[in-house]
Formats: C-alpha cells, structure tokens, sequence
C-alpha cells in the first residue's frame, strides 16, 4: 500500500470516529451509573452500559476498597467533562459521601439524579434535587408521598 492511500484510509477513519461521536450526540445520550456492584450490574443488564471509542465506560462500580477521590473524580468526568452523558444516577449512599460535590452541581444537563440500592434505602430528606424542587414550589408536599404505600 502507498503512504497516500494508508493516509486516506487514517483520515477515513478519523472521520468515521468523529462522525460516530457527532451522530451520538445528535441521536441521544447516556445515562451513568455510579453505585454498589448490585444497581449498577442491574442497569447494565438494562442496557445501560457503553465504552466509548476511548474506552471509556459510563459506569463506576463502588465497592469497599474505592476511595472518595474515585468517587469524586468519576462524577466530576461525568458532569463536566462528557458530552455524550445526559443524566448521571448515583446512588444516595455513594451520594452521601461527595455530597459537597453533589450539593454544588447545579447544571441542568447533565441531570444528577439519587436512587436507593438494595442496602442503603432512600432518604427524601438528604436527596440535594428534592430539596430545590420544594424550594422552587414553597412546599414540602413533594416528599410528602416519596415512600407512601
């Protein structure tokens, strides 16, 4: 093969990766994950997993030995540095311990959203979202039926 022809095939495929991403972002975007081996195992047999071309999940699993600084680099790679996510669902005791990071977030997309897991259930009163939305309408009947049987 000639250097002209590997270079249009190189360029072809640059093109390619670059179109692949344009057409992600036109098409729709991911949800991440951050939570126990449980939730986040559940949501990727949802089909909720993805490796980007850089491979690069959008999902982090958190176990005993993962440290805060995993945690907080994960979200923030999550809210400020892909594109391609569009909602970013935590679980409220992975939540509980970067809640600062959490509480600062304040960017529609992507939306950060805290979810229960099998053994940390959820606790209206510390989800950051639910606290804005009943500032937002003057009332604490949100949480009023969060959790009623």
């Amino acid at each position: 093969m000639s250097d002209t022809t590997k270079t249009m095939i190189a360029k072809k495929d640059s093109t390619t990766v670059q179109q692949q991403q344009q057409q992600t972002h036109q098409d729709g975007s991911l949800i991440a994950i951050i939570g126990d081996e449980d939730t986040v195992t559940g949501f990727l047999l949802a089909g909720v997993g993805n490796l980007d071309a850089r491979r690069k999940s959008n999902f982090l699993i958190v176990k005993q030995d993962t440290t805060r600084r995993e945690i907080e680099d994960q979200f923030k790679e999550f809210t400020q540095n892909r594109e391609d996510i569009a909602v970013v669902l935590i679980a409220q005791f992975v939540a509980d311990e970067i809640r600062y990071l959490v509480n600062e977030y304040h960017r529609p997309i992507p939306a950060v959203l805290e979810i229960p897991s099998p053994d940390h259930p959820y606790d209206a009163s510390k989800d950051s979202i639910l606290k804005r939305v009943q500032h937002l309408l003057g009332s604490s009947s949100v949480s009023g039926n969060i959790g009623a049987d």
